[in-house]
């Protein structure tokens, strides 16, 4: 396990590979910001706008996937005031057993704001038995949720004959997960190649219990249906120059949002301005440090390393303290919700952590092997 040299990224982040310098995708994508040609990025977004309005057979230019959060409110606000674009809102609704009170407040402060929203809400029972085959199967919960979450906005866009669809950060370039680059740095047609979806694998999710008649919203459309629909799916965060999670933050939280007041040793998240709408986003976290050695919190400090609003060591400090936390309320209310027992969810959990990584110090504790921003 490697560091950057210049941020906190480990070289274990799924589909990221290190420069020969030791510096990792992203920094050299934030490097590369200042020779951009802003006037250049600009016209093309122009012209995507153009396609939006010049396809609009529906009363709508443009789709926006949105939780509620405070990337959403940003790009809503952003499409509608400053591009001048009808925009439909499309919300992948979470079961009442997942979903936060906070997240539908969001939704709501979002609709306040004068926009169409349609929620879609797949069916709460084979949700969950598909949360807990993942769990079971991958330790990974999450796997049939981000398939839903990334399908049903595409699927939607088809059926309803909106072409263009707003999507916030590009991963490839503003995390380093470059499977997903597509032509252009604003090109998100190659979203299936996300390491969560796997390219929109469902094999594993069809049994005889689970017809695929049934996960409709589950299925990412074929290349094919994209490409006879002229599907274009588009990273705004691309065309800013200040796409931040802070930033967005800031900006949404002026505009209504309500964040977290979670501890930052309860959720992992040092800002609580991130995973308003869910509160099994937190755990996860804890999963994908103990099989990466990562999780949000070396994502937070990492634009802020970038954007020159904290040393590398003040974020190694907040690394060490926050990443990986997790409150056992969160823990146990999961467990719960898949019918498991919390001693289950940890020996589920003890067969995918990271043993190059980690040092099994007893069954839900372990110790890192690494030190934060040097490696192994």
């Amino acid at each position: 396990m490697k560091f950057c040299k210049s941020c906190l990224q480990p070289d274990t982040r799924p589909n990221s590979v290190f420069h020969s310098d030791g510096i990792c995708p992203a920094c050299k994508y934030h490097e590369s910001l200042k020779d951009v040609d802003w006037e250049d990025r600009k016209s093309e977004l122009e012209a995507i706008v153009s396609f939006g309005k010049a396809n609009n057979h529906s009363g709508y230019d443009c789709i926006i996937g949105v939780s509620g959060g405070k990337d959403s409110l940003r790009q809503a606000l952003f499409v509608k005031e400053t591009l001048k674009m009808k925009p439909l809102l499309v919300s992948l609704g979470y079961p009442p057993e997942q979903v936060t009170q906070r997240g539908v407040e969001n939704i709501s402060n979002m609709i306040s704001h004068g926009f169409d929203c349609v929620t879609i809400n797949p069916a709460p029972g084979i949700w969950r038995d598909l949360k807990r085959k993942g769990f079971r199967q991958y330790t990974n919960s999450f796997r049939s949720t981000e398939l839903a979450l990334f399908s049903s906005v595409p699927k939607f866009a088809i059926a309803y004959q909106i072409p263009l669809i707003w999507w916030g950060e590009n991963s490839a370039l503003q995390l380093g997960e470059t499977a997903i680059l597509g032509k252009s740095g604003s090109d998100g047609n190659n979203l299936r190649k996300m390491n969560t979806l796997n390219g929109g694998d469902i094999t594993w999710i069809i049994s005889e219990e689970i017809k695929k008649n049934q996960i409709l919203q589950y299925c990412y459309p074929s290349p094919e249906e994209m490409e006879q629909a002229n599907l274009r799916i588009t990273f705004l965060g691309y065309f800013w120059k200040d796409w931040s999670l802070v930033n967005n933050g800031i900006f949404s939280m002026l505009r209504g949002l309500e964040i977290r007041d979670d501890k930052p040793w309860e959720i992992g998240d040092p800002y609580g301005v991130t995973a308003l709408d869910d509160d099994f986003v937190t755990f996860n976290q804890m999963i994908k440090y103990l099989k990466y050695g990562f999780g949000r919190v070396t994502d937070y400090v990492n634009e802020e390393i970038r954007n020159g609003l904290m040393t590398r060591e003040e974020g190694i400090s907040l690394v060490q303290k926050y990443d990986g936390t997790c409150s056992p309320y969160y823990i146990e209310k999961f467990a719960n919700y898949i019918g498991i027992t919390v001693r289950e969810f940890w020996e589920q959990l003890d067969q995918s952590v990271n043993r190059d990584l980690f040092e099994k110090v007893s069954l839900g504790e372990y110790k890192p092997k690494f030190t934060v921003g040097v490696g192994l």
